[in-house]
């Protein structure tokens, strides 16, 4: 199963802009997404080699799969999981 790690912080505008994003994706693909604050989990961010936000980590069965770095449009996140919905 396919699973986005939406890596943010509250005071990033471009996270803010793809927030709304996220969710709409969430809700027509039905999609596990889990957001993870960086100034409240920097150990999370640290593990998964996160440098700069907002970063997408895609993994399907725990491994990851794919990432996105910065802000993206929704059809490139779209192509990301189609490309690994399967």
């Amino acid at each position: 199963m396919l699973k986005i790690l939406d890596f943010y912080a509250d005071w990033c505008g471009p996270c803010k802009i793809l927030e709304p994003i996220l969710e709409r994706i969430e809700k027509e693909t039905k999609i596990e997404m889990e957001r993870i604050d960086v100034d409240k989990n920097q150990e999370r961010a640290s593990k998964y080699g996160v440098f700069s936000i907002p970063t997408l980590v895609f993994e399907k069965d725990g491994q990851e799969v794919d990432r996105l770095v910065g802000l993206a449009p929704k059809h490139k996140i779209f192509e990301i999981i189609q490309k690994h919905q399967s």
